[in-house]
């Protein structure tokens, strides 16, 4: 089956399957279908088949060019129907992997999509997780759901394996053809087929481990280890606060050294699809061994208390202006999780509204990439443009996304009061109505 399969791959006769066409899985379908392997997507949201079927894209990490040239070749369509999955030899599963209103793993997604394919999985098949999940996923339970599905035995009828995903949205350099891969499957055999695979679509490198187990641990490791250190710049913020001195000079003076240390900033909080989430799945695995994960717990406790914190500091700035949180007018600027992206997936600006609501703060928004967002089952909009006569109506305007497209002289010059809680008005120079983080 090895050498078959390696055969299928070196020759482009390997049709492959990707289960979810979100942040993750439309990016990789592109770059497979690009590399001259025909590309089956699979979601269950209609609305994205239909417009991956039209060459309609919504994904910012892919060109819009690529997808509609695909598309119309007949290298990729996308399909709500599980059954196309027997005629696939390659599934990349990449569904989320949120956590529940316990804060505990949700893997249900992970779960429904692998019994959907158990269903029609046929024998000399790849399956590789990438979705970020807790060590043990794969072998316990992806590989369980699959043999009893199927009646296959994996490592004989089939191969299985996990290789994480690496999308940083709005990243300009690394991308998913560009960004190095980590595979670890059940047996060498298994290793050595998908690292083949992803070589014959990517431009960079395939590492290989030993187990599914040691690439999910390493993707935990990889996101727990931004979270820890922005837990110790946001605890430091805190304290450089009371002291009267400027965190983000204290970062910059120990940027200087060119050892032994690595630049994180504080914020109003944690946002994204993984760096928020992958320590709590850690936390929770780690439970089953009677283990606790107390400096991991620590960092995720200043971390998800800086939205709070946050609030409280712009309460202290209202105060100077005898004005009290309740009833003052706020302006939130920025909902994304990151700069110049669309994306407000555990964005902490929606944690920091969500502060100023309790305190019966006029809390409105501006975000140049997002008109509007979905929360607690309702939707909020946005107001949609920023100018001097809606700058001068609020209280206190609060940066909690530092997007490059945002006129912050005009905030300047207009605002009565300024919390920058991502330093990104740092060159303005006259700073009377400006307090950061």
């Amino acid at each position: 089956m090895k050498e078959k399969l390696l055969k299928k791959i070196e020759n482009k006769e390997i049709e492959v399957g990707v289960v979810g066409l979100g942040y993750v899985g439309l990016p990789l379908a592109v770059e497979k279908a690009k590399a001259g392997f025909k590309t089956i997507g699979f979601d269950v949201q209609s609305e994205k088949v239909d417009l991956v079927n039209k060459g309609h894209n919504y994904i910012g990490d892919v060109v819009d060019s690529d997808l509609k040239k695909l598309v119309e070749a007949g290298m990729l369509k996308a399909t709500t129907n599980f059954s196309f999955v027997k005629e696939v030899d390659f599934i990349a599963i990449c569904v989320p992997t949120p956590l529940d209103k316990h804060q505990q793993p949700d893997i249900s997604y992970v779960k429904s999509s692998t019994e959907e394919i158990a269903k029609y999985l046929t024998r000399e098949t790849i399956v590789v997780l990438e979705s970020t999940t807790y060590p043990g996923t794969t072998e316990e339970l992806v590989k369980t759901i699959l043999e009893k599905g199927s009646g296959l035995k994996c490592g004989v009828d089939f191969y299985l394996g996990f290789s994480p995903e690496r999308v940083d949205p709005g990243n300009l350099i690394y991308k998913t053809k560009n960004t190095p891969k980590v595979v670890g499957g059940i047996g060498k055999d298994a290793t050595e087929v998908i690292a083949a695979m992803y070589r014959a679509v990517l431009e960079s490198d395939v590492f290989e481990v030993s187990s599914p187990a040691i690439a999910e641990m390493e993707k935990i490791l990889e996101n727990t280890y931004r979270n820890i250190n922005i837990g110790l710049v946001n605890e430091l913020t805190i304290l450089c606060n009371r002291m009267g001195i400027s965190i983000w000079e204290v970062i910059e003076a120990a940027k200087s050294k060119p050892y032994g240390f690595q630049a994180f900033y504080p914020g109003p909080g944690l946002g994204g699809h993984c760096i928020p989430l992958d320590p709590y799945y850690l936390s929770w695995k780690a439970r089953e061994y009677g283990f606790h994960t107390s400096m991991i717990e620590s960092s995720m406790m200043i971390n998800d208390r800086m939205p709070e914190y946050c609030v409280e500091r712009a309460g202290k700035i209202l105060n100077r202006f005898k004005k009290a949180l309740n009833g003052s007018k706020v302006l939130v600027v920025g909902v994304a999780y990151k700069q110049d992206i669309d994306d407000y997936r555990e964005s902490p600006a929606l944690e920091v509204i969500d502060e100023f609501v309790k305190v019966n703060a006029e809390v409105d928004f501006y975000d140049p990439w997002i008109p509007q967002y979905k929360r607690h089952g309702m939707i909020k909009k946005g107001i949609p443009e920023l100018t001097g006569t809606v700058i001068e109506s609020y209280d206190l305007l609060v940066i909690t996304a530092a997007h490059t497209n945002v006129d912050y002289e005009l905030i300047q010059k207009h605002a009565v009061a300024v919390f920058d809680t991502k330093n990104v008005m740092k060159n303005i120079r006259n700073r009377d109505n400006i307090e950061t983080l």
